[in-house]
């Protein structure tokens, strides 16, 4: 437990959306931590919605879930990857949240008639929500990073009670970093610094400095760069950071440990700590820029331009290429154009592996069904998430079982044979918010079967997201004919993962293994699988 005053980080974006405050704040986090510090990441988000379950992937990208059932932005994929910590709930709070609450409180009658205002409720709410990170007392630090750049509309009541926040607890105690774009001009061939210095000049004008810039750049910045910045903005030139592209996310806290900016946090603050231990992440960076092995992997999904949809999916690959010394390609297939035999030998002819990808909807299904039937036939490693065993199942019960109209009700509700069919519990839910089935479950997993050779446990817990089931009707007749039910939920009886008799390897899931893959620690089945594809390419 901390004996000092817990310190509070507020990672801020200027400029644009989209600079990397995620990962700049997982990456904070990590150089914290490696210092032996205690810490934890928030992420405070000034869209309306309750939270990202009900939005299209186009709109938010992934939904990211977490143990307690709460669906979340998908930068707390990249805090739980980055410092190895679970989240729950508290680390996500959206303004649509906060108003919710204000407004059951006021409905309830606790403001005792006061006219219900943006200050003070709404910003006492958020600073109820940061303070509540901490209690009871077990951080050292506390992390959080505000959505939307500065000068969003729907972001000033955020930072004012950041404003409020910093006045509460001293300056001594409150450390604002600002993640800016430091833009180059190809005419001129200079950075331009006037993007940042508007940013700093709007976030003045809500009453907050920065501690720290983070220039987001695709070129070095030269030191009269910095001391420009510097000058205008009224920071150290120590404090005026360099945030380069890199190739992987996992190279930008080495990026920033280069310079200093674990030790500027920490002697600003006054946290102590021991010297920085990053020879893992060291160790896991080399390893990922020098494989021995390269296999290629078909993503089959219906979001495919949109990589930010799977972007824990991809995450799992990057650590599990590295766990297997191999760098995994990623080859992506709109599963809407796997329309023939002919298609699919076209494009998942020389890949080494191929995943269904979750979704809902028919949309692109019967393409998904395809691949999975050439993964069968063809003996090519097959790993299927979410709506992947699904279409595992409906392809194996037609063309393996002969139920020629298998589907599931999802797609065709007055189907004879619904395979895969609403979950009981599902079937009177009429709102959509927050109602499917959440959060970890236990699943028993039966020895001698590929996923305990994955797992080396006969009892695992996994993240899910779906309303939808394999039909226990059809179990029977499944496993007669070579289906294996590698994972069961021992309370619900439900098909947890699937795999196939003689199939070098060929496993799906109900569940979400990437959400919980991690840089020091990759999933089982994402390692088992690429580890697959491996011998698979090496057998060609």
């Amino acid at each position: 437990m901390p004996k000092k005053e817990t310190k509070f980080i507020f990672v801020l974006g200027g400029v644009i959306s989209g600079l990397g405050k995620g990962i700049t704040s997982a990456s904070i986090g990590y150089l914290l931590k490696s210092r032996g510090l205690s810490v934890t990441i928030m992420k405070l988000d000034p869209y309306l919605n309750v939270d990202p379950g009900t939005m299209n992937p186009y709109q938010h990208g992934e939904v990211f879930v977490l143990d307690d059932g709460s669906e979340t932005d998908l930068d707390l994929g990249h805090y739980e990857r980055f410092i190895d910590v679970d989240m729950s709930k508290n680390n996500n709070a959206t303004t649509g949240q906060v108003y919710e609450a204000v407004l059951e409180k006021e409905r309830k009658g606790d403001y005792l008639g006061q006219t219900i205002q943006v200050i003070p409720h709404i910003t006492d709410e958020i600073k109820k929500r940061v303070y509540e990170m901490n209690k009871p007392k077990r951080f050292d630090a506390v992390i959080a990073e505000v959505g939307g750049t500065v000068g969003d509309i729907e972001s000033l009541p955020f930072l004012e009670t950041i404003r409020q926040i910093r006045l509460e607890k001293g300056r001594e105690n409150v450390f604002i970093a600002h993640v800016t774009l430091l833009p180059y001009v190809e005419a001129s061939e200079e950075l331009k610094t006037k993007p940042t210095q508007h940013s700093v000049m709007k976030l003045r004008e809500i009453g907050l400095e920065p501690d720290l810039i983070l220039c987001r750049s695709s070129d070095k910045i030269p030191k009269s760069v910095k001391e420009k910045i510097s000058l205008f903005c009224s920071v150290p030139t120590t404090h005026v950071v360099e945030a380069r592209d890199v190739k992987s996310i996992y190279e930008v806290p080495l990026v920033f440990h280069q310079q200093r900016v674990g030790e500027l946090v920490a002697a600003q603050l006054g946290l102590d700590g021991a010297n920085h231990d990053i020879t893992k992440l060291e160790s896991f960076v080399d390893r990922f820029k020098n494989p021995t092995h390269e296999v290629t992997i078909a993503l089959c999904g219906k979001y495919t331009e949109l990589p930010d949809a799977y972007k824990s999916v991809l995450e799992a690959f990057v650590h599990a290429g590295v766990e297997n010394d191999a760098r995994v390609k990623i080859q992506w297939i709109n599963s809407e154009e796997l329309t023939s035999e002919k298609a699919c030998e076209e494009q998942l002819g020389k890949v080494d592996g191929i995943l269904v990808l979750p979704g809902f909807g028919p949309r692109g299904t019967e393409g998904k069904i395809a691949a999975a039937r050439f993964a069968r036939e063809k003996k090519v490693p097959y790993l299927g998430l979410c709506l992947g065993l699904q279409i595992a199942v409906i392809e194996f019960a037609r063309n393996v079982c002969g139920i020629a109209d298998a589907t599931s009700s999802e797609f065709k509700k007055r189907s004879g044979k619904p395979v895969i069919d609403l979950m009981d519990g599902q079937k009177k839910v009429k709102r959509k918010g927050a109602t499917m089935r959440l959060g970890a479950y236990d699943c028993d997993v039966p020895t001698g079967t590929k996923t305990y050779r994955a797992y080396r446990k006969k009892r695992i817990s996994e993240r899910h997201r779906h309303r939808y089931e394999v039909n226990n009707r059809f179990r029977n007749r499944l496993a007669k004919n070579g289906m294996i039910f590698s994972g069961i939920n021992p309370d619900l009886n439900l098909v947890e993962i699937i795999e196939l008799k003689d199939h070098p390897w060929f496993v799906a899931s109900q569940f979400h293994p990437e959400l919980k893959s991690r840089v020091n620690r990759a999933h089982p089945l994402f390692r088992d699988f690429v580890k697959a594809a491996v011998a698979h390419t090496n057998s060609k």
